[in-house]
């Protein structure tokens, strides 16, 4: 019988015991279903090698050896390996099935995350990594892609396709037109050719986490080649330009793991832990703090919220300590600690993550923790997030406004939006400096994370026309914590084009408790 794809009709059982149910992933060289082990009544994922590249003994014994790697690690940050089997002459390898999202699927969605996640993922990651190299083996892709996160919050290392033992001395598999890594993710010696140890894999993580925090990979060219080579050639751009809220400590710690010479990154994952642990003291954000991503539910208070608006890195925000927005005060209801989460398995088993352990702040007065732009009939989003704290400095002569559009109604989308995200729940008045006219605005309130579409954030509590320049006020008499500006209409702007002549423009936001 033929090696199976995807359109034959499933066997009833493979091995003898695994029962395919549906297709849950793919990848270039592998297809991942969703499988009942029928020996164990567990829900399992079964991973078989392409159809195509059965007969390739490269790209098999590769397939082999990510069994073999991680069947022999076992620890609560790396995918569990039960079983390798061979079907038909098609491999398969039986792992733990996870319930959750990759952090690129993250990433795509949210485009940066908050620094506390960043560092838990971080230290979940090197915790795997360590416990990969004290068992003599380099992971080689360390990627987002091969990062999982489950609606718990643990974080999963999977893929070992292209793990190599350390100590064994034995030669790589190459095949043509396959990079032993991803070209975005390559550490500069993987890119020389030169001898790899497990710094090699530190290095990815340090992009990872780049990424993570400024929504982009340092090194980005117009080919794989290009992209690899890009490391060899410059340092990455300072992770402090590109996201001035972020603590001296964390920076200090994702520079040293980007180091082009292995001698100057951390040496061990455990390591690379520990420093990350000792930035999280420092990991507060002046921006937005907002939601977990779709399908990460029930998050507990010891996972942080992820953001969900991207700062364009070609306008960088300037670098003075009075736009700094206010920290966010965490009380018991607050979404934003880091601490130990639950590994899911499907036989009911849970492993307590370590983490570390943060002290509640005291709850002091209500004040203005972040905002964002809410634009989600945008292209991508946003609207001018490099601007946002011209609302909050405290200066009437700064301003954030709109892109320009060519009527008052935002074109087609009919709005824009800014998210503000209060320390807690409050009731008081919203006051907001409008910098043109006429303009329109309605107020929406939600104590739960705040809704992506409109819809979502139901009736408006408030609203506001004006048709001259003036400081709107705006009753919030029921205790919100997140507050929603739609304006509606803008005025026009000497700023925009005759062909886009309308942009909405405000000159401060405040709150006032009361």
């Amino acid at each position: 019988m033929a090696a199976m794809d995807d359109k034959q009709v499933l066997p009833s059982l493979i091995g003898g015991r695994y029962r395919l149910e549906r297709k849950i992933a793919h990848g270039g060289m592998a297809v991942v279903w969703l499988a009942t082990d029928t020996f164990l009544s567990r829900k399992v994922a079964v991973k078989l090698l392409r159809p195509h590249l059965v007969n390739d003994p490269t790209l098999a014994e590769r397939f082999r050896r990510e069994a073999i790697a991680s069947a022999s690690i076992s620890h609560p940050n790396i995918v569990a390996v039960y079983d390798c089997i061979e079907h038909n002459g098609q491999q398969a390898v039986i792992m733990q099935l996870v319930k959750g999202k990759s952090l690129r699927e993250l990433l795509d969605k949210q485009k940066r995350l908050g620094p506390k996640l960043t560092i838990h993922i971080g230290i979940s990651v090197a915790a795997a990594l360590d416990e990969a190299h004290e068992n003599n083996f380099i992971h080689r892709d360390v990627k987002p892609g091969n990062i999982m996160i489950t609606p718990e919050g643990q974080v999963l290392l999977t893929d070992f396709g292209i793990a190599k033992a350390i100590t064994s001395g034995e030669e790589d598999l190459t095949h043509d037109n396959i990079m032993m890594g991803t070209a975005k993710y390559l550490a500069p010696e993987q890119v020389r050719g030169k001898p790899l140890d497990g710094r090699s894999d530190l290095y990815s993580l340090g992009l990872v986490l780049y990424e993570c925090l400024s929504g982009r990979v340092p090194f980005l060219g117009e080919s794989d080649a290009d992209t690899a080579l890009a490391r060899l050639q410059r340092e990455p751009t300072d992770i402090a330009r590109l996201r001035p809220s972020l603590s001296p400590q964390l920076v200090r710690v994702i520079h040293k793991l980007l180091a082009r010479n292995p001698e100057h990154r951390y040496a061990t994952g455990h390591e690379t832990k520990l420093a990350l642990r000792a930035a999280l003291t420092g990991a507060h954000d002046t921006t937005t703090e907002l939601t977990p991503p779709s399908g990460l539910h029930n998050v507990q208070e010891t996972t942080e919220p992820v953001e969900t608006h991207y700062e364009h890195v070609r306008r960088p925000r300037p670098k003075h300590g009075s736009y700094a927005l206010r920290r966010m005060f965490v009380g018991l209801s607050a979404l934003s600690v880091l601490a130990g989460v639950l590994l899911w398995q499907v036989s009911g088993d849970t492993t307590t993550q370590e983490a570390p352990i943060i002290e509640p702040v005291p709850v002091e007065p209500v004040a203005i923790a972040s905002l964002s732009t809410f634009d989600p009939m945008g292209d991508d989003g946003v609207e001018n997030d490099e601007l946002l704290p011209n609302l909050l400095d405290g200066d009437p002569a700064t301003v954030w406004s709109t892109s320009c559009y060519d009527n008052q109604y935002f074109g087609s989308k009919g709005f824009v939006g800014l998210v503000l995200h209060l320390t807690r729940p409050a009731t008081g008045t919203l006051r907001i400096g409008m910098h043109n006219a006429p303009w329109a605005i309605d107020i929406y309130a939600s104590n739960d994370a705040p809704p992506v579409d409109i819809d979502g954030w139901g009736t408006s509590i408030s609203r506001g026309y004006n048709t001259k320049r003036q400081r709107a006020s705006f009753a919030i008499d029921n205790p919100a914590q997140y507050l929603l500006i739609k304006i509606r209409e803008a005025g026009k702007s000497s700023q925009c084009t005759a062909q886009f002549p309308y942009s909405g423009t405000l000159a401060g936001i405040a709150f006032t408790e009361g």
